[in-house]
């Protein structure tokens, strides 16, 4: 499926009615020339889920790279493990964006420094965004008047950051007051931090607060009665906060009056540093006074004073002030994302008291619950089908080879087709008709891979479920039409929508717009989902040779998948989807070196295929979640006897220096204890196979295949033989005039993978297989090209 990834070529002035005011709410801002939602954030504020604003001031003025990109990484994994989504908001090429994929993420971090990144607040986004029209682009991390506004434009309600700006100390000659004060005044966006930095005036910070209608609110964070509001580095600033709360659900709960009664301004809750990194307030007094007395001494002051002062805080307390930054701004991204899932809680709660049940509805958790997948909200009994109401389009399952579960979606193609009058117009107009083909066909990456895999003459069926709606019955009757199984598909009552994706093609057939209603497979009860995957392998049936999961499946309906799977002989794939979704395939609660169970006995999946980028997305959340921390991986990884020397020069031997530079067959190895076999999909570099031999591997005494042995157990390990590293390069890169489509090549080779496994073949022995299928899709118009009917005679 193909994401929203390029821009209009020309920007286009958005209707006034989208942006302004209209009653007692405002509208929030479609995409445009100047702003631009991604598809993960869209889709998770359709569904209503929770998701999180993150600033990136932090990033282009704080940190360092490339430590300002493992922040930003760790940040996100932070909202993810806490059940929200996050919405990192920044400024690219002058296009605001709100969610930002790692190479987003990346391209603004190492942009830090240079002249054309700025820090940019509320005042600076048409400039930026004005500039963009004439050719000059900048970059820019966003303030938390800027995040908070665009946040606000995006319809985020919370918003997780460091410290807030505030009165400076003399600001009553100076006027050196923060714009994330008014902000606050004039935005409905909840913002939580740790308070103000102290070397600003926080009585005059909370008595322009209390002026500009702002209520402040500070977490109790255990203790008993009245508190004071932070100071930043501090957890006591020796001023009383005006209120406090017990715990998030308390803030949610203030959060859903403030949005049900329409106040037009925003929130300020907050959050202690956490106790064991923060610093004295006598101690930090003392330090803020020589750092003060300094800036005055060297005459610095507006927009620089900040920086200096920071700079000095840092020097005068021998860098205790780092750890205590990023302390709190991980613990106020943890306490952000755990209130914005409270108020999806308390908001799916009241729609259903009203009788408006909303499509996605949270579990309620307990304070306990610290760890929940983003996917974990579509469970519960009164807004969903309940099993009974899951009906199978037509016969049980049949005795198949490969079961392929995951998205069945419609595609639309819409291209622009102006008429001969108007032939110098490329892209289609926006706010009115515009004269197009459209064409109509199924897609998803579940049904792609099935599709391929039925192409090849694999038997195949497709696990998925469409609504009861004219888009589903079309959806099923086509897939009747290409000759597959439709006995795996379930048709959900409403409200449950089917699958669709709409694109809108410029007269180049470019991509210029997309729309995405994905999230269908949430809507199965998870009951349902563990009744079908116990039938699918049902020790009574002939089990499938091969189970292939996509990501569009939250993160317990695949592990309930794959668990099912383990108990027979049957070998599991794991296609990522995208780098958001990647990462649902960890179970929801991470090991710890305490476990008693061995979490890695058995893998999680026998063979993925992520490109690079989900490669790199699979193994921070598993560095950020400690798995390579566990005894029992450090067992693994010492069993395939990696000299002492390392791997280096063997890895850029066998692959190339350039693979080996990026980290990507180093990334692989680590998490082979959980997926044994890696097949990364690296475009015109061709596919990376790591695998984790076993004792008895063919592969360690093979003559042909020495080579790429590149390390041996020599302990006696009862199971583990080594490490097996292979590139596989390409037998043709194409020319841009050649490549019709990308939409369905990574799908098709794992269809093409999963073939050759049902028949019993080694994964390296099918590789090269998969690469000529997908290299048929890349040269056609459809995601899965029909030509593979013609590789069909290879098996």
């Amino acid at each position: 499926m193909r994401l929203l990834s390029t821009a209009l070529n020309r920007p286009q002035l958005h209707s006034l009615r989208a942006g302004l005011v209209c009653g007692a709410a405002r509208r929030h801002l479609t995409n445009n020339g100047f702003f631009r939602v991604s598809e993960e954030v869209r889709e998770a504020l359709n569904s209503k889920k929770p998701v999180v604003a993150l600033e990136t001031t932090i990033y282009t003025h704080g940190f360092p790279y490339p430590e300002n990109v493992a922040l930003a990484s760790l940040l996100e994994s932070v909202v993810r493990t806490n059940g929200g989504v996050p919405a990192t908001i920044g400024i690219l090429d002058g296009v605001a964006r709100v969610g930002m994929d790692p190479e987003e993420l990346i391209k603004l971090a190492s942009s830090a420094g240079q002249s054309t990144t700025l820090k940019l607040s509320r005042r600076d986004l048409s400039y930026v965004g004005g500039l963009r029209l004439t050719g000059k682009l900048f970059n820019g991390g966003t303030t938390i008047a800027g995040t908070m506004l665009l946040a606000q434009l995006a319809g985020i309600k919370i918003f997780g950051t460091g410290g807030l700006g505030g009165v400076h100390r003399g600001a009553e000659s100076s006027m050196d007051i923060s714009a994330d004060l008014t902000e606050l005044g004039r935005t409905p966006v909840t913002v939580i931090s740790s308070g103000c930095k102290s070397f600003l005036d926080i009585p005059r910070t909370l008595e322009y607060l209390e002026t500009e209608g702002v209520g402040v609110g500070t977490f109790a964070d255990g203790r008993k009665g009245s508190v004071d509001f932070p100071a930043f580095w501090s957890r006591d600033s020796g001023v009383k906060s005006p209120t406090t709360i017990a715990d998030e659900a308390e803030a949610a709960a203030i959060i859903y009056a403030q949005n049900a009664l329409q106040i037009q301004s925003g929130l300020h809750f907050a959050n202690p540093v956490p106790t064991e990194f923060a610093i004295p307030k006598e101690e930090m007094d003392i330090v803020i006074a020589e750092a003060l007395r300094q800036a005055d001494a060297s005459s610095i002051s507006g927009k620089d004073n900040t920086p200096f002062v920071l700079n000095k805080i840092k020097e005068l307390t021998k860098g205790k002030s780092i750890p205590a930054n990023r302390a709190l701004i991980e613990s106020n991204v943890k306490r952000a994302s755990i209130v914005a899932r409270e108020l999806a809680i308390l908001e799916a709660k009241q729609e259903e008291a009203q009788g408006r049940t909303s499509y996605f509805s949270p579990v309620l958790s307990t304070p306990s619950e610290h760890l929940m997948s983003d996917t974990s909200f579509s469970n519960s009994e009164s807004v969903t089908p309940s099993s009974e109401s899951v009906t199978p389009v037509t016969k049980p399952a049949e005795a198949v080879n490969i079961i392929v579960a995951g998205a069945l979606a419609v595609d639309f193609s819409c291209d622009y087709a102006p008429f001969t009058t108007s032939a110098s117009q490329i892209d289609p107009l926006p706010h009115t008709s515009n004269p197009a083909i459209i064409n109509q066909s199924l897609g998803g990456v579940a049904h792609n891979i099935a599709k391929a895999a039925h192409l090849l003459g694999g038997s195949v069926q497709l696990h998925s479920a469409v609504g009861n709606d004219f888009t589903g019955r079309a959806a099923i009757s086509q897939l009747e039409g290409e000759g597959m199984s439709v006995a795996g598909v379930r048709i959900l009552p409403k409200p449950a929508r089917t699958a669709q994706y709409v694109a809108v093609n410029d007269a180049n057939k470019d991509l210029a717009l997309a729309m995405a209603d994905m999230s269908i497979l949430e809507a199965i009860p998870q009951t349902t989902i563990k009744e079908l995957a116990t039938t699918v392998f049902k020790a009574s049936f002939s089990p499938p040779k091969v189970f292939v999961a996509d990501a569009n499946w939250s993160s317990v309906a695949l592990n309930t998948w794959f668990q099912a799977a383990r108990q027979i002989s049957t070998t599991t794939m794991f296609e990522p989807v995208s780098t958001a979704k990647a990462v649902r395939i960890f179970p929801l609660a991470a090991p710890t070196s305490s476990d008693h169970v061995d979490v890695f006995a058995s893998p999680l999946v026998d063979v993925i295929t992520p490109n690079n980028h989900e490669l790199l997305a699979l193994h921070d959340f598993a560095q950020q979640a400690s798995y390579f921390e566990h005894p029992a991986w450090f067992s693994i990884i010492d069993a395939i006897g990696i000299p002492p020397s390392g791997l280096r020069v063997p890895l850029a031997i066998t692959t190339s220096s350039e693979i080996v530079d990026q980290g990507i067959p180093q990334q692989a190895i680590k998490l082979l204890p959980l997926f044994p076999t890696i097949l990364a999909k690296l475009g015109p570099q061709g596919v990376l196979m790591v695998k984790l031999l076993e004792a008895s591997a063919p592969e360690l005494n093979n003559e042909a295949e020495r080579q790429y042995v590149l390390a041996r157990n020599l302990t006696g390990h009862a199971k583990i033989g080594g490490l097996y590293v292979r590139l596989f390069p390409p037998e043709r890169v194409l020319s841009p005039e050649e490549v019709v489509s990308v939409n369905g090549i990574g799908d098709t080779f794992c269809g093409a993978l999963a073939v050759g496994l049902a028949n019993q073949r080694r994964v390296q022995d099918v590789v090269v297989f998969a690469q000529q299928a997908a290299s048929l899709s890349l040269r056609s118009r459809e995601s899965v090209s029909p030509e593979l009917k013609d590789l069909e005679s290879e098996w």
